[in-house]
């Protein structure tokens, strides 16, 4: 097996370039970018380093191979070459587990993953000399993208996808994504040393994942790979990456705020931020986005307003808009940052965006509409971080009177 491998980190469309800084952070060499992916390559140990280091991909591939095919027969031979032995031992369990075509001539997903599936029984049946595989070791789900009739081949090193830190049991009616979620927060120009509120956080994930960004905390830290089982990787790289991450985690103090009408929403956003270890570094109180006020100045607002796709809640929404609008205009060191899919948000928060980016959360197209106010003044001296810990009481709480 050669010293480098090539991965492929999987993204939602709009974020490829925050996945982009995120690879390259971690030292491994960007080689491609594409619409929804990203081509690296690294050593071994870029497997469990970009699985648990990731905030903001989708899953970790490993590519197998790429190749040009227009018919099945080339797909099955071209296939058959490739070295899956290097990865895959003779108890391995490897589904041909996902598949896409997209402009591509091998239309028929069904017909594609039985041939690649039996390319690759073809192919280890002749290096293991037996004539069946019982598939009762270890995953190496594989992964099928053809695109214009050009075929690449990975196995899936991650399982369930990154977004699933392990702390989110519960979630409000439209949960954000807890990738998405992180991409939010490095698009703004939140530091720990700034004051952060989401004054809708429903469950809140843009809270938890922003306090994991400030304590510098890896998101995959509490939660198992795929990868993890596999006699390819030796287990003491999964340990070192996984010591490498707990001694990463920094002593920095704050605390962030969340807030929403939502008592329950709330409950949730509480447990969950517990579970997520960070419970220590956000609170959460009831209270309408109209009641929010503070004189807290160069704070950073990110937040998830619903978006009105239900029918009749149009007005609904358009009102909610235009009373952010005006809380937000209020704060006038602020800098705010919005996540909806309703395309006239602008219209009715009453202010053209600074930037406007354009990506997805799931199949729902969102715009996120950033508003950059000033940043703090430098000061001489260091930041006086407990005044951030004092923030929360800075907060209009009409709702508790």
């Amino acid at each position: 097996m050669s010293k480098k491998i090539n991965l492929i980190a999987t993204v939602a469309f709009g974020i490829e370039s925050v996945v982009k800084d995120e690879i390259k952070k971690l030292g491994y060499e960007v080689t491609e970018v594409e619409n929804g992916k990203i081509r690296y390559s690294g050593p071994l140990e870029a497997i469990p380093r970009s699985n648990l280091w990731l905030r903001c991909a989708d899953r970790v591939l490993l590519e197998i191979g790429r190749f040009k095919a227009e018919t099945f027969d080339e797909l099955f031979e071209k296939t058959k070459a490739l070295p899956w032995e290097n990865w895959i031992p003779v108890d391995g369990e490897f589904p041909a587990a996902k598949i896409t075509s997209v402009k591509s001539t091998l239309f028929s997903k069904s017909d594609g993953q039985r041939i690649v599936k039996k390319a690759v029984v073809e192919r280890l049946r002749s290096k293991y000399q037996v004539d069946w595989f019982d598939e009762n070791g270890g995953k190496y789900p594989i992964h099928i993208q053809i695109l214009k009739d050009e075929v690449t081949l990975s196995i899936d090193t991650s399982g369930s996808g990154l977004n699933k830190r392990g702390y989110r049991q519960y979630g409000n009616e439209a949960p954000l994504k807890e990738t998405i979620s992180a991409a939010l927060v490095y698009l703004s120009r939140w530091r720990p040393d700034r004051v952060f509120l989401d004054p809708l956080c429903g469950s809140g994930t843009i809270v938890i994942e922003a306090a994991l960004i400030g304590k510098n905390i890896a998101p995959g830290l509490k939660r198992d790979f795929v990868s993890e089982t596999w006699d390819a990787i030796p287990p003491e790289l999964w340990e070192q990456a996984r010591q490498e991450a707990r001694d990463a985690i920094n002593d920095k103090e704050f605390l962030l705020l969340g807030s929403d009408c939502d008592a329950n929403a709330l409950k949730q956003a509480r447990t969950n931020a517990e579970l997520a270890g960070v419970s220590d570094l956000v609170a959460f109180q009831k209270l309408p986005v109209q009641s929010v006020s503070t004189k807290k100045k160069y704070g950073v607002i990110i937040t998830n307003p619903p978006y009105g796709e239900r029918i009749g809640e149009e007005k609904e929404i358009q009102r909610l808009y235009r009373d952010m609008g005006k809380v937000f205009h209020s704060l006038d060191s602020w800098s705010y940052f919005i996540i909806t899919g309703y395309e006239k948000f602008e219209k009715y928060f009453g202010e053209v965006a600074t930037k406007n980016r354009k990506l997805y959360n799931g199949d729902i197209k969102t715009y996120y509409y950033q508003y950059y106010g000033p940043l703090p003044p430098r000061k001489r001296n260091p930041v006086d971080e407990a005044q951030n810990m004092n923030a929360e009481t800075e907060i209009n709480t009409q709702a508790k009177k």
